[in-house]
């Protein structure tokens, strides 16, 4: 986890720090098998060198970034868990509970939809 330890140091406050460590780590041990980057001042997770799944905090929430596909594949379950969502990310705030079984399938639905998918980013 070393690779995020600066950027969760310059979280505003202890418990955002401590929400994201727990975040980041959750995912390091649920998919040991993805690469850690941090690219664009973001934390993020790669499968053979193809995005998987990255992260941005704010003042109010924490972003959560599976780029658009995704994002229209989870758009129920994501309204379901009462998160606010763009064309690209998800926003949970910091008050809200991170649903970890959605987090777990938009992962586990980037890693598959993308097995041979040779570039970083979908087209």
């Amino acid at each position: 986890m070393k690779e995020f330890d600066t950027f969760i140091s310059k979280l505003d406050s202890v418990e955002h720090q401590d929400r994201v460590r727990e975040l980041l780590t959750w995912i390091e041990e649920s998919f040991p098998q993805l690469e850690k980057q941090f690219k664009w001042n973001q934390p993020m997770f790669a499968d053979h060198g193809t995005f998987i799944i990255g992260f941005s905090t704010s003042k109010n929430h924490l972003a959560v970034a599976p780029e658009h596909v995704t994002m229209n594949h989870f758009a129920e379950e994501i309204a379901e868990a009462d998160y606010e969502a763009t064309k690209q990310l998800f926003r949970i705030k910091w008050n809200q509970p991170v649903n970890y079984d959605l987090l777990r399938n938009i992962i586990q639905f980037n890693i598959e939809d993308k097995a041979d998918y040779t570039k970083f980013w979908r087209s």
